[in-house]
């Protein structure tokens, strides 16, 4: 008789086109498997009785033979190996799920280490590689385990295990300790989401019969995921406002951004790289996609040092930086907030866009910065102009006070030379 999974996993099909920005189809993952032989003999196991058909007395030394039995790893890859043999092996996982679960007095001392073994053999392995470096398993086909149906069975049993009423932390935690939680976090790298939601059982298992192991479960957590957080209400905690300053926002300061890329704005003012134009160019492509969704209301609170570091990157020497920055002219939403608020960001705007337009090297650029200007000017012709008065009367005035500063020179040295001779 089978036994229904604790908690069975649901394995949706990915719909690989569900954002806005369209990624390119990639093709399905196949199956994978860390589990195989590279080579060898046919394995046979020997034919065991039926719990069941033997007396109670038997049935001890029966489930332990039973359990060394299933430490037996078969070759998932090649299918058509063993068949026989896989089907008794996983006949007998089936049998043990039902065991342990119906049956009273079977978790004597001796079948502790054993029953800790029998799964560590068959769940602790090396994860088979990634077929992609970006692995996103919102879009992308995830790899699955090919030995599932002997795996699925042991996180099963395991989970009976842990649940029985007769389950006794002080004798298994001799068995289930550090280096055990260590292993089974490690797990979670795996692609297949069958495994990650079984493994997401185990551990909350663990974690509420075992009160020694949990300090170190949640110290090993942090520092592979930082910080878990299964929804967001408002008001925000404080201690979720701590993990946005302190975890999420510092992450734009990494070689690895690309990896985990956050949506916010003023920290990334804060953390806004000074001397990496390619990560400036995707500093600039991630406030667009902040700017595609954010609500009047909150762009107003953010509209000037945003648009003071967009006037930066517009002035930049580095022609992709300036170019990034001039596309949001580009984005009807982004325009519109744009028109707006014209009287707040064409001030902003205005100088670096001038300046620009006379003397930048790139012509891609100045054509881009003329377009620019030129929209300005539709939104707001009358600042534009009173804009365009202000700053030349200003760059004739240096002007004038440079012209100064260079004859107050030339005069000194001519004094100087006097003097001298």
């Amino acid at each position: 008789m089978s036994s229904a999974p604790t908690t069975p996993p649901s394995v949706d099909k990915v719909d690989g086109f569900s954002r806005k920005s369209v990624r390119k189809a990639r093709q399905k993952r196949s199956q994978s498997s860390s589990q195989f032989r590279s080579q060898g003999k046919p394995i046979e196991l020997t034919p065991l009785p039926l719990l069941k058909d033997v007396p109670s007395s038997e049935q001890p030394e029966l489930f332990l033979k039973k359990l060394q039995q299933c430490c037996v790893i078969f070759d998932f890859m090649d299918t058509l190996s063993d068949l026989k043999m896989k089907e008794y092996k996983r006949s007998t996982l089936n049998e043990l799920v039902d065991y342990i679960t119906i049956s009273r007095g079977c978790l004597t001392e001796q079948t502790y280490p054993e029953v800790v073994r029998m799964v560590s053999c068959n769940i602790f392995r090396t994860l088979p590689p990634s077929d992609s470096n970006e692995f996103d398993p919102e879009e992308d086909e995830p790899t699955l385990e090919a030995s599932w149906p002997h795996l699925q069975l042991v996180y099963e049993f395991f989970i009976r295990f842990l649940e029985s009423q007769e389950f006794q932390p002080s004798i298994a935690k001799k068995y289930i300790d550090q280096k055990f939680v260590l292993q089974l976090l490690e797990l979670f790298d795996s692609e297949d989401p069958r495994e990650r939601d079984y493994l997401k059982t185990v551990l909350h298992r663990i974690y509420g019969k075992f009160l020694g192991l949990r300090a170190f479960i949640r110290k090993q957590i942090n520092n592979i995921f930082l910080s878990i957080i299964n929804g967001f209400a408002l008001p925000l905690k404080a201690e979720h406002k701590q993990f946005l300053v302190k975890v999420l926002i510092p992450l734009h300061t990494v070689r690895s951004l690309s990896l985990f890329h956050a949506q916010v704005i003023r920290g990334l003012m804060k953390f806004w790289p000074k001397t990496c134009s390619q990560k400036e160019v995707m500093f600039l492509g991630e406030l667009e996609e902040i700017l595609d969704v954010i609500e009047p209301s909150q762009f107003v609170k953010i509209q000037e040092p945003l648009f003071k570091q967009i006037a930066k990157c517009v002035s930049s020497p580095h022609f992709q930086v300036a170019e990034r920055a001039l596309y949001y002219w580009n984005n009807e939403y982004i325009m519109s907030l744009i028109e707006e608020n014209s009287n707040v960001i064409l001030p902003i705007m205005f100088s670096s866009l001038y300046r620009i337009s006379k003397e930048h090297w790139n012509p891609a650029i100045v054509a881009l910065v003329y377009n620019v200007l030129k929209a300005f000017m539709e939104m707001n012709s009358t600042m534009f102009d009173e804009l365009t008065a202000t700053y030349k009367s200003d760059r004739q005035r240096k002007k004038q006070k440079q012209k100064q500063k260079n004859q107050k020179k030339i005069g000194g040295l001519s004094n100087l030379a006097l003097i001298v001779l």
